[in-house]
C-alpha cells in the first residue's frame, strides 16, 4: 500500500495549553450536593490522588492505541465516529506505525508498552495479521478491540499466530437486542462464536463490553446469566455519553434512576463473584469508587495512554475529540511529542470552571474524562451530579 499524502499540520487545540488561574470558587449552588464520602473511602482516595500526581509527573507510556482503519461495515446506533464501509481515508500503511514503535523504543522497553489495535473495525484490514506479527516482532505485546463480525475461526487462529494477547468484544444484549443495536442480523451469532473460541483458548485475556441503554437495561441480569453460562470471566459495562448518533437517540439514554441502578447492579454482581463486572474507565463516582471497578477513577489519557489516529494524529484515548491532538506522525516525532507536549492533559486546572469550580471533589475527579469535553473545553456530562439527583 502506498503512503498517503502527508496531511497538513493540525491546528492547535482551542483549549489553552498553559492553564489560566482559576476563578475563586463561589459558594456551591448545586441543588443536588454530593453525599459525603465515608472516612475509609476518603482516605483511600487521598492515597490514590498522591499516586496519580506522581504518575502525571512521570507520564510513563504504558498503552498505545493504533486506529489502523476507519472502515467499518456495521451501523451501530450509538456510534460517535465517522467510520464507513468505504472510508475516503486509506488505511495507514503498517510501516508508518512501525516507525512510531521505533521512536517509542528509544526510551521505553517495548515489552512494557501494550499496543491496542482499534478502528473502525480492525478486521476489515486484510493485512491485519501481517501488521500484528510485525508489532510483536518488535517486542510489543498487542491486543485488539473488535465487533467480531469478521472473526472467523481462520482469522482467529491467524491472530493467535501473530501474537494476540488480549481482545475486547462488543456485546449489547442477547440476540434481538444486540442485533438491533448493531444493525446486523448476524452480529450476535458471530459474537457468540467468538466467545466460545476465546473461552476454549484460555491464553488470551478478554472481556465483553456492553453499552447500557433503554432497551437492554431491564435485561442486564439475563445478559449476566448468559455470560456466566458461557464461561466468561470479565464483563465491562458503560453508559452513553452525548456524542455522535447517540446524542439524539432517546433509546440510548437511561433515566437518572436507571443510572444509579446500573451501579447497584455492578456492585451486587461483583459481590456474587461469578463474573467480574466493571464500570468503564470514565467518571468519578463518589461512594461507588472502589465498589464498581478494580481501581479508582483517574483519566489516563495523555498520562499513560497515547494513540496514533488513522490520519497520523498523535492523540491520547481514541474517544477524545480531534481538537485535542498534539501533533502528527507525518510531521513530528512521536516520542518527542509524548515527552514535551500533552500539557492540556497533564495540567487540568483549565477545567476548573463552571460546576467544576464549585465542586468539593475536584481534587479526586480533576474534571472527569477528557472525552467528555467539547471543542471549547466545556464539560458535557458529570457522573457525580447525575448520581446525586436520584439519591
Amino acid at each position: 500500500m502506498s503512503t498517503p499524502t502527508t496531511p497538513t499540520k493540525p491546528t492547535k487545540p482551542t483549549i489553552p495549553t498553559k492553564p489560566t488561574k482559576p476563578t475563586k470558587p463561589t459558594k456551591p449552588t448545586n441543588p443536588h450536593p454530593p453525599t459525603p464520602l465515608t472516612p475509609r473511602r476518603k482516605l483511600a482516595l487521598e492515597l490514590w490522588r498522591l499516586r496519580e500526581r506522581n504518575m502525571v509527573r512521570e507520564h510513563p507510556l504504558e498503552q498505545l492505541f493504533w486506529e489502523c482503519t476507519l472502515r467499518c461495515d456495521l451501523n451501530c446506533r450509538h456510534c460517535g465516529s465517522d467510520c464507513k464501509t468505504d472510508s475516503s481515508r486509506r488505511d495507514m500503511p503498517k510501516e508508518d506505525f512501525l516507525r512510531v514503535l521505533d521512536s517509542v523504543a528509544r526510551k521505553y522497553d517495548p515489552h512494557k508498552v501494550f499496543v491496542v489495535i482499534s478502528g473502525g473495525e480492525p478486521l476489515m484490514r486484510p493485512d491485519l495479521e501481517e501488521c500484528c506479527a510485525a508489532i510483536a516482532e518488535k517486542g510489543f505485546p498487542w491486543g485488539m478491540v473488535t465487533n467480531a463480525i469478521h472473526l472467523t475461526p481462520q482469522r482467529f487462529h491467524g491472530l493467535l499466530r501473530a501474537g494476540l494477547r488480549s481482545m475486547a468484544i462488543s456485546l449489547d444484549g442477547l440476540e434481538d437486542d444486540h442485533n438491533w443495536m448493531r444493525g446486523n442480523d448476524n452480529s450476535f451469532r458471530m459474537v457468540d462464536q467468538a466467545i466460545d473460541m476465546l473461552v476454549a483458548q484460555r491464553t488470551v485475556v478478554f472481556d465483553l463490553v456492553t453499552c447500557v441503554n433503554k432497551r437492554n437495561y431491564p435485561k442486564l441480569n439475563d445478559i449476566k446469566e448468559y455470560l456466566v453460562s458461557k464461561g466468561v470471566g470479565r464483563w465491562r459495562l458503560f453508559s452513553i455519553f452525548p456524542m455522535g448518533r447517540a446524542a439524539l437517540d432517546p433509546m440510548m439514554h437511561i433515566s437518572d434512576e436507571e443510572f444509579r441502578g446500573l451501579f447497584e447492579f455492578i456492585k451486587n454482581t461483583r459481590h456474587e463473584g461469578r463474573i467480574r463486572a466493571d464500570y468503564g474507565c470514565e467518571g468519578f463516582l463518589g461512594n461507588y469508587e472502589g465498589d464498581v471497578r478494580n481501581r479508582f477513577f483517574a483519566c489516563q489519557a495523555g498520562v499513560t495512554v497515547g494513540s496514533v489516529m488513522a490520519d497520523g494524529t498523535i492523540a491520547a484515548c481514541t474517544s477524545i475529540r480531534s481538537d485535542f491532538g498534539q501533533g502528527n506522525i507525518y510531521n513530528d516525532d512521536f516520542l518527542d511529542v509524548w515527552e514535551n507536549r500533552y500539557q492540556v492533559y497533564r495540567d487540568r486546572k483549565w477545567m476548573q470552571s463552571g460546576d467544576c469550580a464549585r465542586c468539593s471533589y475536584w481534587r479526586y475527579c480533576q474534571g472527569n474524562g477528557m472525552h467528555l469535553r467539547d471543542a471549547e473545553g466545556k464539560l458535557l456530562f458529570c457522573h457525580l451530579n447525575r448520581l446525586n439527583k436520584c439519591r
